[in-house]
């Protein structure tokens, strides 16, 4: 079994904001899998996935982007499951907009959502996916701001490429996905 979290915030207000680009994927991956968010376990949203053989659970948290290890912390033990079964796909302030990057691991870069889940999980050595979501003024601001017109085109090809590099990452492994979305800047 493993485990994929997309990050966000729970409710219409904060529905397709930058923040919420973990949400959006998942969303997609799930239309395409035809797979519902019909369970509510340990304050999440999760839907469940037979991926050749193996048990995926696709998991929004529905506690506050802050507090989003409490969630994910709960269902690793509940499941028996080790942090490298997890995989999150989460917004970067840092990246520009549309940029996508895959990790086996690393730190929290100072998104207070991962520093949660690493907290909870008492590892940082689980895969992630970064979307760039760019810098903006006050980054609070930034990132509960809906995407304008222009920025909107950007990020709905990147949510798209998203959920093709999630598939990729579960069809040939992370190294593949990492070799074919971590690219340079063009």
């Amino acid at each position: 079994m493993r485990i994929i979290v997309g990050l966000g915030n729970p409710g219409r207000a904060y529905a397709h904001t930058r923040h919420n680009v973990g949400f959006d994927i998942l969303d997609i991956f799930a239309k395409k899998r035809g797979v519902r968010f019909s369970s509510r376990q340990a304050k999440a949203l999760v839907g469940s996935l037979d991926f050749y053989g193996e048990q995926i659970l696709l998991v929004k948290p529905q506690t506050f982007m802050n507090e989003s290890g409490q969630a994910i912390g709960t269902l690793v033990r509940k499941h028996n499951l080790e942090a490298d079964d997890v995989l999150v796909i989460y917004d970067d302030l840092d990246l520009p907009l549309g940029k996508i990057r895959i990790r086996a691991h690393g730190s929290s870069g100072g998104h207070k959502g991962m520093r949660s889940i690493i907290s909870h999980l008492h590892s940082d050595d689980f895969p992630r996916m970064r979307i760039g979501i760019g810098r903006s003024g006050e980054a609070i601001d930034h990132v509960l701001r809906r995407f304008n017109r222009k920025d909107r085109q950007i990020i709905d090809v990147t949510l798209q490429q998203a959920a093709d590099a999630l598939e990729m990452i579960l069809e040939e492994g992370i190294e593949a996905a990492m070799n074919n979305y971590n690219r340079a800047e063009e």
